[in-house]
């Protein structure tokens, strides 16, 4: 039995005794207590003691369940953490693999673009008159060039002019080492001064979006209507182009969103690669038909280009 009960117990046959010593010592000629106050007198005292005993009861049940409630929540933080080291060093073997996997592709791309780019391909230097041009040549600035030498034609007034389809088809970049025709209209385009200018900016966001684990191919963009990329060519920003900005994967656009406030190089890349897609898409939607805008919205490149035309606000 407790302690507490056990005194209880004590004082109660203590205040029982004593009123009844009192009962049986009092004078019989004195006054006497009615038995309403009698009542009191015995029982009263009796109450709060017991009422004590019962209160104390319940104080020590409430601690012990609190212990148990800590204990109990001790017990699952401790699993929790254990859980979380084992299911990083489950994940940290496949995370390395993923970046090794990642920097080995970026190596084979660069490797790629150094070795294509020195390549020539006598079939393809020969003029088509089905080729059409994607691009229109660049004017000269008098006031920017140089003093032309009587050396002939330069090599560039040549070279038969970047068709739609080399454009597009080097915008979504070669699928696979394998991918000749890839790197034939990947090397086209690199002769293309505005081209060459889009494709390098691609190539650096491109590249900058796989460290964090973001890949064009992932990401299944909303269509939207050829006039609406002829509006954006126009030159109309915000909301009445925002079908453009068909990229909804969250986790890409937080990841994205993230590394541009982190990073200047990374948002200085990102606003290189949007300027320069805005100045050569003007010139290819002049001469590009829907069909040609629709094939063009489903490469890497346009993928990328809606991906930072979200982030930065630019269909806001």
């Amino acid at each position: 039995m407790p302690v507490t009960e056990v005194v209880a117990g004590g004082l109660s046959l203590v205040w029982v005794a004593a009123v009844a010593a009192y009962l049986l010592t009092a004078p019989q000629d004195g006054p006497a207590l009615g038995l309403v106050l009698t009542l009191l007198v015995v029982f009263l005292p009796l109450a709060l003691i017991w009422t004590a005993v019962v209160t104390l009861r319940s104080v020590r049940a409430l601690r012990a369940e609190a212990a148990r409630l800590h204990a109990t929540i001790e017990a699952m933080r401790r699993e929790h953490a254990l859980g979380q080291q084992a299911l990083t060093a489950a994940l940290k073997p496949s995370v390395e693999k993923k970046l090794e996997e990642i920097e080995r592709s970026a190596r084979n791309t660069e490797t790629a673009l150094a070795t294509f780019t020195s390549r020539r391909d006598t079939g393809l230097t020969q003029p088509s008159a089905d080729r059409k041009a994607a691009l229109a040549a660049p004017r000269p600035e008098p006031a920017a060039e140089q003093p032309a030498l009587a050396l002939g034609t330069p090599a560039e007034d040549l070279r038969a002019p970047l068709s739609v389809a080399d454009f597009v088809r080097a915008l979504q970049f070669p699928e696979s080492p394998d991918d000749k025709e890839g790197f034939r209209a990947l090397r086209l385009a690199l002769e293309d001064r505005t081209a060459a200018k889009l494709i390098r900016a691609a190539q650096d966001v491109l590249t900058l979006l796989a460290q964090e684990g973001i890949f064009m191919d992932d990401l299944k963009p909303d269509r939207a209507r050829p006039e609406l990329w002829r509006r954006f060519a126009a030159g109309e920003r915000g909301r009445g182009i925002a079908a453009l900005g068909g990229v909804r994967d969250r986790s890409s656009l937080a990841l994205t969103a993230g590394r541009m406030r982190e990073d200047p190089v990374f948002r200085d890349a990102a606003h290189h690669f949007l300027r320069t897609f805005d100045r050569a898409f003007q010139e290819f939607e002049r001469v590009a038909s829907d069909a040609d805008l629709a094939e063009l919205a489903e490469t890497r490149t346009a993928r990328a280009f809606m991906l930072f035309g979200r982030v930065t606000g630019t269909f806001d």
